[in-house]
């Protein structure tokens, strides 16, 4: 058997899998949280292009990237120009000034989930016209490191409501499309909820009450393949899962 061959399938399983567990935490969400239904980012970070064409073919739509030098060569790919007309690329990396051009160029490119200062959204506002189709905005995400972990980026949760304010009012090309979180590694949830989780939801609280938003339009993007089931259960409406589609190791059977 080729390595293609067990890769296919453990895409289409890996994504089956995960639909299935995401259905299953949704119907375990209070109901006092926004029924949004989740939307599953394909992390398709060091994966090769055929695997993401797999994937596409079974029906998934949205990818992240984390490096702007992939996620272009990706975009860019003549396979995925062809395969994924309607492939839409979600960016959840550091995102550096210097590279703001090259990132906003990248074919298909949906939403920018890390935005973490003034400075980053005035030049994703600025740039944003040379790019854009008619009067089409960008969107994106304010990132927050509710871990606060010196090696995790984002604004602090207390700056939250005062970058959403600035993206909001100041930046006319942008679509604040929510917050999103990082959060630290293999959080023992026996120890109870995840705070990163629950002080993301209280972030989208806080905003929402001081702009007066509608909390049913303001996205949380938070956990990932070890935690995306609980993240779910606290309100998350976007999770970005690599490992439990694409694998670099075989799917465990649970």
């Amino acid at each position: 058997m080729s390595d293609d061959k067990t890769d296919e399938v453990d895409v289409m399983y890996g994504l089956k899998t995960v639909l299935a567990q995401i259905e299953g935490a949704v119907a375990r969400r209070s109901k006092d949280l926004p029924q949004i239904s989740p939307k599953l980012v394909a992390v398709s970070k060091i994966k090769p292009v055929p695997l993401i064409i797999q994937a596409y073919e079974a029906g998934q739509r949205h990818f992240g990237e984390n490096y702007v030098n992939e996620l272009v060569e990706k975009a860019h790919d003549p396979q995925i120009l062809e395969k994924c007309k309607e492939i839409k690329w979600h960016f959840i990396g550091h995102l550096q000034s210097n590279k703001v051009n090259k990132c906003l160029g990248a074919p298909g490119l949906y939403v920018v989930e890390t935005v973490e200062s003034e400075k980053l959204a005035y030049n994703l506002n600025k740039q944003w016209v040379k790019f854009r189709k008619e009067d089409e905005k960008l969107n994106v995400m304010v990132q927050v490191n509710t871990s606060g972990e010196e090696a995790k980026n984002g604004i602090e949760p207390s700056q939250a409501t005062n970058l959403v304010e600035y993206v909001i009012k100041q930046c006319p090309n942008l679509n604040f499309q929510g917050l999103m979180t990082i959060g630290q590694y293999d959080y023992d949830t026996s120890l109870g909820p995840n705070p990163d989780f629950l002080s993301l939801a209280k972030c989208r609280q806080e905003v929402c009450e001081k702009l007066n938003l509608d909390i049913n339009n303001v996205e949380l993007s938070m956990g990932m393949s070890t935690d995306f089931e609980h993240a779910i259960e606290l309100g998350a409406t976007t999770v970005r899962v690599g490992s439990k589609i694409f694998g670099a190791r075989p799917l465990k059977k649970h």
